[in-house]
């Protein structure tokens, strides 16, 4: 049996987020996601039984990836005013940086027919349960943390495309308007 290549695997990853922002799902076939790569079909079945299962845990790493960063960027010792600030700075950040990941998983989930098959863990994020905590210390309004992730991260998804991922003075502005309205929605 042949042995895993952790820098193989990351060349595959980056070949199906490429193919797929540019071609779509059916767009990126097996042989062209190995070609991109640069590995023989065979070798991406070493890693992935098949295209949905590669494709469903390239998504589940990529979303988890997203609320690891957020979940890291904040502390428990903020201020809401200071918690919502870095949660819209960092998110905004995190697109830009990581743009074709975030991108992949904008798309995937998208498509109800992807994620209705693709199972998430569970587990609650570091996010989920600061969320919790403000909330429990009365300094988040207690609303459905959906609901405060619809509020504060669409608009900061609107912004970044609007000005395809690069940092600018009006990008900055916006967001501060931003920041300002979602604490002004979600603070006590």
């Amino acid at each position: 049996m042949r042995r895993k290549d952790d820098n193989k695997q990351q060349n595959i990853k980056q070949a199906v987020i490429k193919l797929i922002l540019a071609e779509g799902f059916h767009g990126a076939s097996i042989s062209k996601i190995a070609k991109e790569a640069g590995v023989s079909p065979a070798t991406v079945y070493i890693y992935y039984d098949n295209k949905d299962a590669m494709l469903h845990d390239i998504y589940r790493e990529y979303y988890n990836e997203v609320y690891i960063y957020l979940g890291n960027q904040v502390k428990r010792e903020m201020s809401g005013e200071q918690f919502i600030e870095c949660l819209v700075r960092a998110y905004y950040t995190y697109i830009i940086e990581y743009g074709e990941e975030f991108y992949f998983v904008e798309q995937f989930s998208s498509c109800p027919a992807l994620t209705c098959r693709c199972e998430l863990s569970q587990e609650r994020s570091q996010l989920s349960i600061l969320l919790d905590d403000f909330k429990k210390n009365q300094i988040i309004k207690n609303v459905d943390n959906a609901s405060i992730s619809a509020i504060m991260f669409n608009p900061i998804k609107s912004i970044a495309s609007k000005y395809h991922n690069h940092r600018t003075e009006e990008a900055d502005s916006m967001l501060c308007d931003l920041i300002k309205m979602i604490q002004d929605a979600l603070l006590r």
